[in-house]
């Protein structure tokens, strides 16, 4: 039972991430093309996690939440069925932008319980970790560059609302254009740290097991990808534009600064 509740878990995180290219396209293309596609591949995965849940309580006896990996599974697949009655409900598909991803998050760590076997391939274990390096630095990049335009915005507003004049003031791009600004390098930062996240946690599983959950760099990296989630439901769903996301941009930019920096300089301090 434990081992055919795995193989529906992880069959049901590869329905998920379509929901995951869905997102990564609505961010930087603006557009659902592949929508209706996810959101059926979602509700296939959302059934089975479920035959997953039921088998691990068929073989433990009880509800299956007795570790960290069956905890984050229910609660992966709560959120999901709260989704999709929201939005068979209400037609209230914005938040899948944020909320696949979650749950594929949710559901592929959770499907980590049991090792796999190791690389084929040293030199497939050193490309994968490359790209994941390279991902999460281009997300930081784009991070770094949605704060800068966030400030830019914040001095804008500031010299509009007392009248300010000055010629590098006055040079600088109106709101809509660094609202703009924002939304877009923030779109490249979310789906290029969500695709480092997703590549990261895949080679420290096969890399080390489970050794890597609890470290203090992974849940750095985890907060603050959290984050970037978190400002784009508040853009997708409540709407934030302007000053809220800039600030809240800063703010992101100063946990990536504090994550590069536990897996550089004080990586082995943090871990202790």
């Amino acid at each position: 039972m434990i081992d055919s509740g795995i193989f529906w878990l992880r069959v049901a995180a590869c329905l998920y991430a379509l929901g995951l290219l869905h997102s990564i396209l609505s961010v930087l293309r603006h557009k659902q093309s592949v929508f209706r596609m996810a959101l059926g591949a979602f509700r296939v995965g959302v059934v089975l996690h479920g035959v997953a849940i039921v088998d691990f309580a068929m073989a433990y006896h009880h509800v299956p939440v007795a570790n960290f990996y069956q905890a984050l599974s229910l609660c992966g697949f709560l959120i999901a069925l709260v989704f999709l009655a929201v939005e068979w409900r209400y037609r209230f598909s914005s938040t899948s932008v944020v909320l696949f991803p979650l749950v594929f998050v949710m559901t592929l760590v959770s499907a980590m319980e049991r090792p796999v076997a190791t690389w084929p391939d040293p030199r497939v274990r050193d490309t994968w970790l490359i790209v994941h390096i390279f991902l999460v630095l281009a997300g930081y990049a784009a991070l770094l560059l949605t704060a800068v335009a966030a400030v830019a915005y914040l001095i804008q507003e500031r010299r509009l609302k007392r009248k300010q004049t000055g010629r590098l003031l006055e040079r600088l791009p109106p709101l809509a254009t660094l609202d703009k600004m924002i939304s877009n390098s923030l779109g490249l930062g979310f789906a290029f740290i969500t695709l480092g996240v997703v590549f990261g946690v895949t080679w420290a599983f096969i890399e080390s097991g489970t050794r890597w959950i609890g470290e203090a760099r992974v849940t750095l990296s985890l907060f603050t990808w959290v984050l970037v989630l978190v400002m784009m439901f508040m853009r997708a769903s409540v709407g934030w534009r302007g000053r809220k996301t800039a600030v809240m941009a800063l703010f992101v930019l100063g946990c990536s600064a504090l994550t590069w920096v536990a897996h550089t300089g004080l990586g082995p301090l943090l871990v202790r």
